[in-house]
């Protein structure tokens, strides 16, 4: 059931997290774990609240500023890849939202992207070009990822001889997606399909992970997902943000165990010190994970766009 009001929590800092929204009459169609998904005639509206999950569960304490940060990376993504696929962007830009949109401005600004509605494929898209996550645990079984064989001798961290098309299944309770082979994801969506995916994920992949790298930093994995629009097939959600994707500091990167990276990795290190039984009800964050958290994201930021994000 849709809530009554918008949530803002203060957790400390100059400003709040935004934990949930609330436009009104507009229809909503779902809230994810970051994201919320409202209809706009015959468009979409994707709001990035401040709410951050781990273990598969969303934890009472938001990032304050996080999903701002999120939609302005997605957005300079989208912009720096277009020439390699299209994207289901309309408009970022509050001065041009429907007009029926326009009083919620104070939940929608920098935060909020209308785009248009694609079907999309029930497959994520993942492009690794290190072994990591859960590559590293298939690896260390069999010398495989997605049944795709390497050789021996590889740690975890390590760069894989070329960089793989990984992809995995969308989880209908937005819980645990499960890695699958390629000629499974040719079965959910046709081969032609399957084969144009895997060129368009790789190719993003190989594009943004040369960026990250002439900015000091390793795209070790990333996901996409995409849909079609008209036909044609379109890059969709959100694109290489440390919510989907590892970033790690080039400069320290040794392989052989975990690397400093540029995401959640706080949030996740303190709950495993805490040892939360990874159940719900989620636990909330102290005032220093959220802060060193959220300068992590806001360093990614910096570090890709250069540029200051705008909270």
């Amino acid at each position: 059931m849709q809530n009554r009001s918008f949530s803002h929590v203060k957790v400390g800092l100059s400003m709040t997290a935004l934990l949930s929204t609330n436009l009104g009459s507009l229809p909503l169609l779902g809230r994810g774990k970051v994201r919320d998904l409202y209809a706009v005639g015959d468009a979409l509206l994707l709001v990035a609240t401040d709410r951050i999950s781990a273990f598969d569960h969303v934890l009472a304490t938001g990032i304050p500023g996080k999903g701002k940060i999120l939609t302005q990376i997605s957005l300079f993504w989208f912009h720096h890849l277009a020439d390699l696929a299209p994207n289901h962007l309309i408009s970022a830009d509050i001065a041009e939202f429907p007009a029926e949109l326009q009083p919620f401005r104070d939940q929608l600004e920098g935060r909020s992207m209308l785009v248009r509605r694609a079907q999309m494929f029930p497959v994520e898209c993942v492009a690794r070009g290190f072994l990591a996550g859960s590559g590293w645990k298939e690896y260390k079984a069999g010398h495989t990822v997605c049944g795709i064989p390497l050789p021996e001798g590889l740690l975890d961290g390590s760069r894989l001889p070329q960089p793989l098309f990984t992809p995995a299944t969308k989880s209908p309770d937005g819980q645990h997606d499960e890695n699958i082979s390629f000629a499974a994801t040719e079965s959910i969506v046709g081969a032609d399909t399957a084969a144009e995916l895997r060129r368009l994920t790789l190719a993003i992949y190989r594009k943004a992970a040369a960026h990250a790298e002439s900015c000091g930093l390793i795209l070790a994995d990333t996901k996409f997902e995409f849909g079609t629009v008209a036909g044609k097939i379109v890059l969709a959600d959100e694109a290489l943000t440390p919510d989907s994707s590892r970033f790690w500091e080039a400069a320290a990167w040794r392989p052989g165990g975990a690397q400093p990276s540029f995401d959640k990795q706080f949030v996740r290190d303190y709950l495993e010190r805490i040892q939360w039984n990874k159940q719900a009800p989620a636990p909330a964050l102290p005032q220093e994970v959220v802060e060193r958290t959220l300068s992590k994201y806001q360093e990614a930021f910096r570090r890709l766009t250069g540029t200051e994000p705008r909270l």
